[in-house]
C-alpha cells in the first residue's frame, strides 16, 4: 500500500509538473491530484478537459480543471464541452468537424436537395462572450459602479446580466434627479416630503403658521366668490323679461 502511494504521488509530480503544481491542485480541487486522463481538449478560458476510460468509472471518467482555480463554477463549462462532460455526446468540440464528415459519409442522398447545409448541425454564428464566460449573469458589479476584478470588469462598465424594468440597475427605469425647490442653498429638495425631512422644527413651525394663513385666504376667498353668486341671483329675481318694442 505503501509502495503504491509513493507511486502515485511520484506520478502525480510528474503529471502536474513538480510539487507546485501539485500542492495547489490538491488544495483546490481534493482527489484531482491522483487523478490521471489523457487531455482531450481545452476551451477559450483556459480549462482543460480530461477523459481517462480505463481507471474510473463510467460518470468520473471526465473531469476538468478550471484555469481560475480561485474562481470557477459549472456554470462557466461551455455548452459544446458541457454535452461531452455529462457523455451525451462522446465527440468534443474539437473534433465536430471530422465527425461530421465521416457521418455523411454513411449517409445515402434519396433526392436533391437545395438548402444551404449538408447536415442537420445547419450554420451556427460564432458566440463571442465577455472574457469567454458564458454565464453573462457573473459579468456583474460587485458594488455599484466599482467594476469586478474578478471577471475584469471596469468601473462605470455596465452589467451584463438581466434587469427588471423598475430595477435600479435598469438604467431604462432610472429617473433624472431633478429638484423643485430649495430651502437655502445647500438644501434643495425633490418634493415636498423630502422638504419636510429637511425642515428644522422651528422652520416646520413658522411653515405649518403659513400653511394656516393661506389655507384661511383661500377659505374666505371661496365664501367671497359664493356670495357673489347668490347676490347675482337675487338681483336677477323679478325682474320679469323686457321686451323690445318695434318703432
Amino acid at each position: 500500500m505503501v509502495y503504491g502511494v509513493i507511486q502515485n504521488v511520484r506520478a502525480a509530480l510528474k503529471f502536474r509538473g513538480g510539487w507546485k503544481g501539485l500542492l495547489t491542485h490538491m488544495y483546490t480541487n481534493g482527489d484531482y491530484p491522483f487523478k490521471f486522463g489523457k487531455l482531450i481538449g481545452t476551451d477559450a478560458m483556459g480549462n482543460k478537459y480530461y477523459e481517462n476510460r480505463v481507471d474510473y468509472s463510467f460518470g468520473q471518467h471526465r473531469w476538468v480543471e478550471p484555469f481560475d482555480i480561485h474562481n470557477f463554477d459549472a456554470s462557466m463549462i461551455p455548452p459544446e464541452w458541457h454535452g461531452w462532460m455529462t457523455s451525451m455526446n462522446d465527440t468534443p468540440p474539437a473534433e465536430e468537424e471530422v465527425m461530421l464528415e465521416n457521418m455523411k459519409a454513411n449517409i445515402a442522398p434519396m433526392c436533391h436537395s437545395d438548402a444551404p447545409f449538408d447536415n442537420a448541425v445547419g450554420y451556427q454564428n460564432p458566440v463571442m462572450n465577455f472574457h469567454h464566460m458564458h454565464n453573462q449573469s457573473q459579468v456583474r458589479s460587485r458594488g455599484y459602479g466599482i467594476g469586478n476584478p474578478v471577471v475584469g470588469l471596469p468601473p462605470g462598465a455596465p452589467d451584463a446580466f438581466y434587469t427588471q424594468p423598475g430595477s435600479v440597475y435598469n438604467e431604462a427605469s432610472r429617473k433624472p434627479l431633478v429638484f423643485i425647490g430649495e430651502l437655502d442653498k445647500d438644501r434643495k429638495y425633490k418634493s415636498d416630503k423630502w422638504a419636510e425631512r429637511l425642515r428644522t422644527p422651528q422652520e416646520k413651525l413658522a411653515w405649518e403658521n403659513r400653511q394656516v394663513v393661506e389655507r384661511q385666504k383661500a377659505l374666505d376667498a371661496a365664501v367671497a366668490i359664493v356670495q357673489q353668486s347668490r347676490m347675482k341671483k337675487i338681483r336677477g329675481r323679478g325682474s320679469g323679461t323686457v321686451l323690445a318694442v318695434p318703432k
